[in-house]
Order: structure tokens, then C-alpha cells, then sequence
């Protein structure tokens, strides 16, 4: 009973081994010149959502290759740019984009630097008008035997 119970596990082992192996990378292939163009724009566009800072172009992970095949084969039915950003915005949400969409819940990606850099100009603003009005108010030396 033992040797069933090795034997059972051990071939438990070797499907999860062989299924965690990968498969070699094929490149795509395209139609023409312009859908290769356009496939690298568009996963130039689009982030990976495993390493997080590559675009799917630049990733190697498994994750970013099974998203640029299935890229292509949206592409292969006539979808278009957008249509496929959607797709992938609905399966993975907005950070798939590297550009996010001007949207309510985007502002403050959008508007948060400006207003900062806008808040630090009228501190920086005040101070300074603070210190030269604390500069005008202070008397002048009036002591005649010190040069200048």
C-alpha cells in the first residue's frame, strides 16, 4: 500500500515539474510590416503587470508573453488599439496602461505634481516677502565712523 502511495505522489511531482516548465519563447509572427509596427507600439504602451516597471515589450516574464500573444491574437481578430487596451484595463485594471486615462479617479495623478509645485512657489513667495518686510522695518545704522 506504501508503494502505491510513493508511487502516486512521485507522479504528482513530475506533472507539477513539467508543468512549471517553460515553453520555448516563439517569436510572432505578422502579417506585414504594419502590424509588426503596431503590435510594438502597443506593447510599448502597455505595462507588465507582473515586474510592474517594464512595458510588455521589454518583459520577459511568462506573464508579459502570454499577454503579448494574446495581444496579437486580438489583433488577428480586428480589434482595435482601443478595444484591446480596454480588454486588458477590464481584466487588470487602469495600471496595465502606462499612460492612464484623464479620468475622476485619475486627477491627482494628472494634477497632484502641478499643485504641489504651485503650493511650494506661494510658501516660498510668503517667506521671502516676510523677510523683506522684516528687512524695510529694521533701523538703519546710524554709527557715521564705519565705512563701507
Amino acid at each position: 500500500m506504501m508503494r502505491h502511495w510513493l508511487l502516486a505522489l512521485l507522479l504528482l511531482c513530475a506533472g507539477v515539474v513539467q508543468a512549471q516548465m517553460q515553453a520555448p519563447d516563439v517569436p510572432p509572427v505578422f502579417r506585414d510590416a504594419a502590424e509588426e509596427q503596431r503590435f510594438h507600439a502597443l506593447t510599448n504602451e502597455l505595462r507588465c503587470v507582473m515586474c510592474q516597471n517594464q512595458s510588455l515589450a521589454d518583459s520577459n516574464a511568462m506573464v508579459a508573453r502570454d499577454l503579448r500573444r494574446e495581444v496579437l491574437g486580438l489583433m488577428h481578430e480586428g480589434k482595435s488599439d482601443g478595444e484591446i487596451k480596454q480588454f486588458l484595463v477590464q481584466r487588470y485594471g487602469e495600471f496595465v496602461l502606462y499612460q492612464p486615462r484623464m479620468e475622476r479617479s485619475t486627477w491627482l495623478l494628472w494634477f497632484g505634481p502641478l499643485a504641489l509645485v504651485l503650493i511650494a512657489g506661494i510658501a516660498v513667495w510668503r517667506i521671502i516677502a516676510r523677510n523683506a518686510a522684516k528687512a524695510r522695518d529694521l533701523p538703519t545704522p546710524t554709527d557715521d565712523n564705519q565705512e563701507w
